[in-house]
């Protein structure tokens, strides 16, 4: 009795191996592998837009500039007819008058970039051409040196009035009224032997 029983359930665990055998690649699926070729992985490369503009003489680098400068005064600047010089503290400034549109170049440089931005120092500029209404009638040429740009910046304005009056005699009311012909003559004082400074003395001491 005991041996049929045996090999029934071994047949039924064969039976049942089988089964588990035949059904399980119908249950587990493997995903299909993607083939690689050279084609798929190739990129149209995105195409390169450079826009070529001509930069404005204010954006032009300071080579290109001198050589925007020297075309614009042929024979340098003792040559030209509208020329005026300006002097404060340790400043001299000489400056060169021609129609334009009212850009300022001082040492072959843009007037905002060599004044670092400094609005005092650039209403010192506009002020001689605003009070005449020429703001946007001259361009300026300044060749300045010495001192510092604070003293500069007032010569030039000073250089600058004085050029207006060799476009007409008659600009001279105006800008007299306004005290832009006046040369300012203040200087620093100079330091006194025994004192520390001009005036400034040392600690005294009663013992």
């Amino acid at each position: 009795m005991a041996a049929p029983i045996l090999a029934l359930t071994s047949s039924l665990s064969s039976l049942s191996f089988s089964s588990h055998v035949a059904q399980k690649p119908s249950v587990v699926s493997f995903p299909k592998s993607r083939s690689v070729s050279c084609g798929t992985l190739t990129r149209t490369p995105r195409p390169i837009i450079a826009s070529a503009s001509v930069a404005p003489p204010e954006a032009l680098q300071s080579a290109d500039l001198k050589k925007y400068v020297k075309s614009r005064l042929p024979g340098g600047f003792a040559a030209q007819t509208i020329i005026g010089t300006g002097r404060r503290k340790c400043a001299i400034a000489r400056v060169v008058l021609q129609e334009g549109t009212g850009k300022i170049i001082i040492n072959y440089r843009d007037a905002k970039e060599y004044l670092q931005g400094n609005p005092l120092w650039l209403q010192y500029l506009k002020v001689p051409l605003g009070t005449l209404g020429y703001e946007s009638s001259y361009d300026v040429f300044v060749k300045a040196h010495g001192g510092g740009l604070s003293g500069q910046a007032q010569a030039i304005s000073l250089g600058i009035a004085r050029a207006l009056l060799k476009v007409s005699e008659d600009h001279r009311t105006p800008l007299r009224k306004e005290g832009l012909l006046t040369r300012d003559s203040r200087v620093v004082e100079r330091k006194k032997a025994g004192l520390k400074k001009a005036r400034k003395a040392p600690q005294f001491s009663k013992r």
